[in-house]
This record gives C-alpha cells, structure tokens and sequence, in this order.
C-alpha cells in the first residue's frame, strides 16, 4: 500500500462530532458525541489539546479472585518489532550478532529506532521470511536491511524497564501476519481466520464496502477475503458478563475522529454500548484518567503514529510507554496492577528462533514482552513461551471469567513472571525525554499502522 502522509492523510469520521475553533486567546470546546472526546481547551493558538478525563467508571462488581493482589490489568501494544531488532546483546537473553540469508550468514547492524525505512510483513511476506522453518528469507528485494537491530542507546527505556522487572525472549506473535490480526487475537485469541489487513484503510465494520481481508488457505496460502467485520465473543464480553470494568485506547487523529481499534472488527461491540462507553480516543488520554482516578480494571492501549516503534514514526515510543508505567507507578493503582507491553508483529525484522507451530494461525516469530508490576519477579528473564493470547487468559484467570475457547484456552498465562508473596517494592520512575505532560497536550498523530 503506498505511503501516505500521517497528518495530512483524509480522515473518516466514524462518529459525529462537533469541533469549535477559536484562535483569539479564547478556550477551545472540542465537543464529540458517544463519549469519547468531552471537554478540552487548547492553549492560545498553539494547538495544544487539554483534554479532560473519560466519564466515571461503573462501580464493579468483582475484583481479582482470591489470593491474586492483582486488580488492575494494561496491556500496551506497540508496533512492529522482533526480539532479535530490538533488545539484541540483552544479557541472559537468547539474540544472536548474525542471521542466515540463503547460505550467507549476515552480520546484524544498526539501525536507528528512527529510521524511516519500512520493511513488508505481510502473511506472505513471513512465509518467506520463515522458509520452512530454516529462518534464512528475510532479504526483501536484494536488501539485507531486515538483518538490523537497535542500538541499547535508543531504547534505553525499555532496557531500564527489562533490568527492573520482566523481559521475555520466548514470547511470540500469535498470528503469522500483520498488525490487524495480531490485535485481534490481543481481544478474542482469534481472527475468523484472515491472515492479512483489510484492503481499505478501516480496518473494521465501517469499511468501505468492498473492503476485504484475506483469509489463510491450505500450506500457508490466501483464499479469497472476507468484509472485516466479525461476530466471534472477546475478552469484553466475559468482562461485562462478570461486571469487571474495561476500557480500550486507540488513537484518533488531528481534528477529526478517527479510530483504530480491534474492536471496531467486533459487530455486536462496535455497534453496541461497550462502543460508545468503553472505547476511548485519543490514547493519551489514559494519561489524564489514571491522574483522576479512572484506571479500568482491564484497559488496552494503542499508540498513535508519532509514538509507535513502527519504522518512520521517530523515536518516541519508548518515551510514550514509559510515561505509562510512570504514571501508574507514581499513582495509588501501583501496589495492585500488572502492566503487560508487547509488540504486535515482527515488522519485518530478523529474528532466528524458529517458531513452534500450535496451529493453522501461528504463533509467528518473536518479539519483545516487557510486565512491569511490584509482583513482577524483579530483574527476571522467562524462557518460557508466552504469545499475545496468553494476555487474555491472565485476565481470564484473574478475574475468573472462564475462557473463549479459543488460543487462550491452551495458552500459558505468565505464571512463571509473577511472585505474589514478595512485598510490593516503591516504585521509583524511569527518566525520560519527552514528559507525560507534553504527550497529553499533543495533537493526534494517527493510526501508528496503514500497512
């Protein structure tokens, strides 16, 4: 798909919405309708939004089963990134300083976390890639860019982040494709069986009609694709069942709505109340609940662009995910939440373990997982395989909500990364370059996928 300018690009409105606009030293009412953008005010003429919080939480109905401290839980997902790319040389961790491509081993070099080039991860792309498991394809078109990883320099958050608390070097995507499936297992442990991103540029029930996603055939083929828009049960529907509080975070963009959520592919959601209650825009405004008291006990968050580690978004997304964990570390949700932070596909990027198959879908290669929590093991690597659908069925077993019955129901849930019986430590902040503070007051900067 050709490469479109992020803060330029047209915008659907997917909700009514009613934007006011003054620029003579008044406040800005930034009014939408179905909850999501309340009240705001933009300092002078910079354009720097002020958001407010979400509406109140409902008082729920249960909290962690017994014998679990844990009563909140975040799931951040960022974007595209193999292990072997992003924590290369962690000490303990299983990277290597080169790959095979064809016969050729290739040494891995450096490549700034903001460099622009993107690379194809595509279905297709990552059967290739994989190569019967010999993980020697990943050339992309005679260029060994894919063969890279990022300097400690620029992730130095995320290091700092691994050294404290949690990494995992065996913790794979769930799907062997891009970012619309791998969320979709973030949410319902399947994807209806596509395999790739829709066509258009709504990745969900308000797309274009004649919008398809591919579907996975036999031997890792494509079948014809099906409108994306689904009705398969989520993780939001056992919480509301169990009365348990959620809410989703995805971005929206400049000054008009526009939403990336895996929840708008979920018919009965994107069309129902859940939708205009608990799917919240823009993401940063997790920042502002969290300071009013208004953290769910379950909550998704997705980068905008700017704050994604997809290649040519910058540099910020480390900045971005720690002002997160800053914020709930420095709040009274501390003593009481598990923060999970992952990458939703491999982006590309080399990674050289091997895979090992569970079924038609996957899991796919490697990439980083980060859980910060005072019950955390603290400075621990876990060698145990993890994927993205074991997030479902640790909030599953937290709350005792059964299961979907789909790949949560055979996927471990993190149990090696916890220790419940360890006094909860102070939580002590990580520096960053850009404040929380700045995030809050900037414009959205878009979807952090279009691939």
């Amino acid at each position: 798909m050709e490469k479109v300018n992020k803060r330029s690009r047209p915008v659907k409105n997917l909700r009514s919405h009613v934007v006011s606009r003054l620029c003579i030293g008044v406040s800005i009412a930034i009014v939408a309708l179905a909850g999501t953008w309340l009240a705001a005010g933009i300092a002078g003429c910079g354009g720097q939004i002020v958001l407010s919080p979400s509406p109140s939480l409902p008082d729920s109905k249960v909290t962690a089963i017994a014998g679990s401290p844990i009563q909140h839980v975040v799931v951040i997902m960022q974007e595209n990134r193999s292990f072997d790319n992003l924590f290369n040389g962690y000490p303990g961790a299983d990277t290597v300083q080169g790959g095979m491509s064809g016969d050729t081993l290739v040494p891995l070099k450096p490549v700034s976390l903001g460099d622009p080039r993107d690379l194809s991860h595509s279905h297709l792309r990552w059967m290739e890639d994989w190569d019967n498991g010999n993980m020697d394809g990943f050339a992309q078109d005679g260029s060994l860019l894919p063969y890279s990883y990022v300097p400690e320099k620029d992730v130095e958050e995320y290091w700092t982040l691994a050294q404290q608390y949690v990494i995992g070097d065996r913790m794979f995507q769930s799907n062997t494709g891009p970012s619309f499936v791998a969320h979709q297992y973030m949410i319902a442990g399947q994807s209806g069986n596509v395999a790739e991103n829709p066509t258009g540029s709504i990745w969900g029930c308000d797309a274009a009609p004649g919008t398809t996603a591919a579907l996975l055939g036999p031997n890792g083929t494509e079948l014809p694709g099906v409108f994306p828009c689904f009705d398969y049960v989520t993780t939001a529907d056992l919480l509301d069942a169990k009365g348990v509080s959620w809410r989703y975070y995805a971005p929206g963009s400049g000054d008009n709505f526009f939403i990336l959520s895996a929840y708008q592919a979920v018919r009965h959601i994107r069309f129902g109340k859940d939708w205009d209650e608990n799917v919240i825009s823009p993401s940063r405004r997790v920042l502002v609940d969290i300071k009013h008291g208004e953290l769910a006990q379950v909550t998704w968050i997705v980068p905008d662009w700017s704050h994604s580690d997809h290649p040519g978004s910058g540099d910020e997304g480390p900045d971005w995910v720690t002002s997160i964990v800053n914020a709930i570390g420095n709040s009274p949700y501390w003593n009481s939440t598990a923060i999970f932070i992952s990458w939703d596909d491999w982006g590309g990027w080399y990674d050289h373990v091997t895979p090992t198959k569970v079924d038609e879908m996957g899991p796919g290669f490697r990439v980083p997982l980060l859980i910060v929590s005072p019950y955390a093991r603290h400075g621990y690597i876990t060698h145990h395989v993890h994927e993205a659908s074991g997030f479902i069925a640790f909030i599953e077993h937290n709350f005792d909500l059964g299961t979907l019955g789909a790949r949560d129901a055979g996927t471990d849930a993190f149990s090696d990364c916890f220790d419940y019986t360890q006094t909860p430590p102070s939580f002590s902040a990580i520096p960053t370059k850009v404040t929380a503070e700045r995030i809050i007051r900037e414009e959205d900067s878009g979807p952090p996928d279009d691939d």
